[in-house]
């Protein structure tokens, strides 16, 4: 079977859209998908809003953690198929224990990121 390269090109284009697209899989906070569980009772971190364009990523930070002397990172994976990291500063820890917020940028995986406010309310 012979093909053009113009429609080879159009042919493996479609389809790295198509794998981009597959790529994030999971639910979605804001597109009806399953929205991921919230955080258990007495932990902090994010969920929904606080997750920039969050399609089911949950972060879950205990509290014995606020009063850490190192960095704490974390994995947020939620119902999203995949997850991300977001590293906290002892300073930013603190920062939520008094009550704060903090927004850190993840790590980037198939593709993006997200920006992340914690708080511990």
């Amino acid at each position: 079977m012979d093909i053009s390269r113009k429609e080879f090109c159009a042919a493996l284009g479609s389809g790295t859209v198509l794998l981009w697209l597959q790529a994030c899989g999971g639910g979605s906070d804001y597109m009806g998908g399953t929205p991921a569980p919230p955080p258990p009772p007495g932990a902090c971190g994010a969920e929904g809003a606080a997750i920039a364009a969050n399609h089911g990523h949950v972060l879950v930070i205990p509290r014995a953690d606020l009063d850490s002397l190192v960095a704490m990172t974390y994995g947020m994976p939620g119902t999203a198929g995949h997850s991300h990291d977001v590293t906290f500063t002892p300073a930013q820890l603190q920062t939520m224990k008094g009550g704060g917020s903090v927004t850190v940028t993840s790590t980037t995986t198939d593709f993006h990121n997200h920006d992340v406010t914690a708080s511990c309310p």
